[in-house]
């Protein structure tokens, strides 16, 4: 194999893989794993991204409040977040953005959102705004989360100063008639391996419109789980059964979309390389 891969997308810092880092590493580094992109989504876990990006080389951290932590920020979150920014010049904004779904149809007893208080969205509106311009001041690549909201965050995005590198949509399923404009504002598109379920035709079928030159891969390990036959790496259930993703399946997203596009593994591994190199400044 002549090339490496690139995970534009995960959450290594999760207290679900903590027990098993040293061997996950020890695998990512086998893959061979080029660079990953590890993404904070609270105040609580940016000095965990922080320490990873000290310990491995090929982490780039990036730092964000989720929607779904903004209902429990801090009085003086911004602070904290223009701090931790101001320690690392070189990290992206991110996890940001954008979720109707927890507010209109996550189960009120998802154990997922267990302690969180669901900010309304025009709250989450205004949380985005504040990361956004953050990440245009230092031109810094922008990482964002949306469920159910896209008309909403098409919205927030015509109006809002954007890094002029542009902004990635991470687990892109949006509508594929948006993805035009987006493109034009400068979006990045990030495929997820859990897109590889047979029930998920409609965001297969999208990424046969991303432009190529846009186009990223991601795990958001240890969420979003590849099906099952897809999983070469694994490991245990989480406390409370829900299955964990390894990031080490990077791997077989890349295989995946690779057949999503007709492409050879190594043809889609070369474009990647080349959008993350020119996104993530790697």
């Amino acid at each position: 194999m002549t090339f490496a891969y690139h995970d534009a997308h995960n959450h290594l810092q999760d207290e679900w893989l903590a027990p098993h880092l040293d061997k996950i590493a020890d695998q990512l580094t086998a893959l061979p794993l080029s660079a990953a992109v590890v993404n904070g989504t609270c105040e609580d876990d940016w000095a965990r991204v922080s320490e990873l990006s000290r310990r491995f080389p090929w982490v780039v951290p990036s730092f964000g409040l989720h929607p779904w932590d903004a209902g429990n920020r801090s009085p003086d979150w911004l602070e904290k977040f223009s701090a931790v920014l101001a320690a690392h010049p070189k990290a992206g904004v991110g996890e940001i953005g954008l979720d109707r779904w927890i507010l209109e149809r996550a189960r009120p007893d998802d154990p997922r959102l267990a302690g969180l208080r669901r900010a309304p969205l025009d709250e989450q509106i205004d949380v985005l705004n504040a990361q956004l311009e953050l990440a245009a001041k230092d031109n810094r690549a922008a990482t964002i989360h949306c469920l159910d909201a896209w008309g909403a965050l098409d919205k927030v995005l015509r109006r809002a100063k954007l890094p002029t590198r542009g902004f990635l949509l991470h687990a892109y399923s949006g509508p594929t008639e948006m993805v035009r404009g987006f493109a034009e504002r400068g979006a990045y598109f990030s495929f997820n391996g859990s897109f590889l379920d047979e029930k998920k035709t409609r965001h297969r079928d999208t990424f046969k419109n991303i432009p190529r030159d846009r186009l990223l891969v991601e795990t958001d390990a240890p969420a979003m789980p590849l099906p099952q036959p897809w999983r070469t790496y694994k490991l245990p259930p989480s406390p409370t059964g829900q299955p964990i993703n390894h990031p080490g399946n990077i791997e077989a997203a890349y295989a995946g979309l690779a057949a999503v596009l007709d492409l050879s593994v190594e043809a889609l591994a070369a474009q990647v390389e080349v959008n993350f190199t020119r996104f993530f400044g790697r």
